[in-house]
């Protein structure tokens, strides 16, 4: 019987333990230290007021599709595309990117999934049936999201993407996604 109550509640923790291993072969140690530090700008004002704004703009996600759509079709950037790589909150989010050699690329989303600002043009303009968004936005709750790591050939690097919510008096009101270069965040932590 002793030997029961010592196995059972290590059944109940092997789960966690293959997940929590899981985890860290996706997202090296060192992403999962500079966490703290992308929450608080979930925090920051200029990019609250700018997801807060947007969200008051009550865009259907009938409209949301469309300008996906157009996004996505577009062969060059257009005007909308332009202006959201310079707004407040681009600017602020360029200022955020450029504090660390290792932070990539770095996009603001409102309570949709939908672009508000951007350091670099995204592929698409709706993320909000993507993971980076839907875990962390988590129904208005909030949490961070830790994506997989990926070659990408266009920066020829492995990048990861973490997403924190935006939050605004408790509740999540958007998302931000900031992308990670991992060799360079490898050297800094050297």
């Amino acid at each position: 019987m002793h030997f029961h109550t010592i196995r059972f509640p290590f059944l109940l923790l092997l789960p966690l333990l293959i997940h929590t291993l899981a985890m860290a072969e996706e997202a090296p140690e060192n992403v999962t230290k500079i966490v703290p530090e992308l929450q608080l700008w979930g925090s920051d004002p200029v990019l609250v007021e700018a997801a807060r704004a947007q969200n008051a703009l009550g865009r259907s996600l009938d409209d949301i599709k469309r300008i996906d759509a157009e996004w996505i079709q577009a062969s060059e950037p257009t005007p909308f595309m332009a202006e959201l790589q310079n707004n407040p909150a681009a600017e602020e989010l360029k200022r955020l990117e450029q504090s660390q050699p290792y932070f990539f690329e770095v996009f603001l989303m409102d309570d949709q999934g939908a672009n508000v600002a951007m350091t670099n043009q995204t592929s698409d303009f709706w993320q909000g049936d993507e993971a980076k968004f839907t875990q962390s936005f988590a129904d208005g709750q909030g949490a961070v999201h830790v994506g997989e790591v990926k070659f990408d050939s266009s920066a020829q690097a492995y990048l990861v993407q973490v997403s924190v919510p935006v939050m605004d008096a408790g509740k999540a009101i958007g998302a931000l996604t900031i992308g990670i270069d991992l060799d360079r965040l490898e050297q800094e932590s050297r």
